[in-house]
């Protein structure tokens, strides 16, 4: 048993969470001040607090490390502190007070894709491998030298949220087996070797489709934002111009012509759906969400008549 502070805050931590709660360490959390959810405003618990408070373990949520909250973790007095998907800078003088440091799990082979999106960047750009670093905290952000690094590939019809179901068993292995070097004595870290890219927290902005973008571009787009925050776009001419459509399934049908008339509805497929003219290529649409109505087909949709051959997204 190992005495483990355990910083974290969405459903992906609480896995974590979980699995060091079954191996019966001695744990006290620190997660992430509730928050106001849905149209309503009303308070909702991260996913940690909620495991925390159902098992009976010890937490806190400090809207800051005040000298109040510095003693009550120094009481603790863990043997080793782990971070995952916490959402908050942990200040040096709280990272430093385990006797092994705190150590955080990020979904990426570091230095590439430092940040909140490493697994969605590494979709979106496309990458064929990813994997899972641990490494100490430092000052400066996902700086830390590695202590464990593991690779995974990338298969083409992944998704953000099925990279992250794989990822996330490899995660705790890796945090298991770096709780065990700790436990032998074996705590040693190296520099983190490579350019170093990034990665910023995403917004639902950021799922607004380019249509000068290639198909295989958007496609990446795509796998990279499902399930969210998801891809769009807003009808530029016709008779929805204005509103928005989501995005919810589709496939490139040309991956090689080059098309001057970027989001232009090309052609109706019968009970299939519609598709649309990108920068390289053309994909084809065949389920949407339309703005304020439930998800559908496209084609039903398109039966509607609301959107038409040559309008533009």
């Amino acid at each position: 048993m190992v005495k483990i502070l355990f910083f974290g805050t969405a459903s992906l931590s609480a896995a974590f969470l979980d699995n060091l709660y079954a191996a019966k360490h001695d744990i006290f959390c620190v997660t992430m001040p509730d928050k106001p959810a849905s149209r309503g405003q009303k308070l909702s618990a991260p996913a940690v607090k909620i495991f925390a408070q159902n098992k009976g373990i010890p937490f806190i949520q400090p809207l800051k490390y005040d000298d109040c909250v510095f003693e009550t973790l120094k009481a603790f007095n863990a043997d080793a502190a782990v971070a995952v998907a916490y959402g908050k800078l942990i200040p040096q003088r709280i990272f430093l007070l385990p006797k092994h440091k705190t150590f955080n799990i990020h979904f990426s082979l570091l230095p590439k894709y430092r940040g909140a999106a490493p697994v969605q960047y590494a979709l979106l750009n496309g990458e064929t491998q990813t994997g899972v670093s641990s490494f100490y905290l430092e000052q400066t952000l996902d700086t830390g030298d590695i202590i464990i690094q593991k690779k995974m590939p990338i298969e083409p019809v992944d998704t953000a949220e099925t990279l992250f179901s794989k990822l996330v068993p490899l995660g705790i292995e890796i945090m298991n087996e770096t709780l065990v070097l700790f436990q032998n004595g074996a705590s040693f870290g190296k520099k983190q070797e490579g350019e170093p890219s990034y990665t910023h927290i995403l917004k639902k902005e950021d799922g607004l489709i380019n249509w000068s973008k290639s198909a295989a571009e958007i496609l990446n787009m795509f796998r990279g934002f499902y399930p969210w925050p998801g891809t769009y776009c807003v009808v530029s001419k016709g008779k929805l111009t204005g509103k928005r459509i989501k995005i919810i399934e589709f496939k490139i049908i040309d991956d090689s012509s080059l098309n001057g008339e970027c989001g232009k509805i090309f052609s109706i497929e019968k009970n299939k759906g519609f598709s649309v003219l990108c920068a390289k290529g053309i994909i084809l649409v065949t389920k949407i969400q339309p703005e304020n109505k439930p998800v559908m087909d496209a084609w039903n949709f398109i039966q509607g008549g609301l959107l038409s051959l040559n309008d533009y997204l």
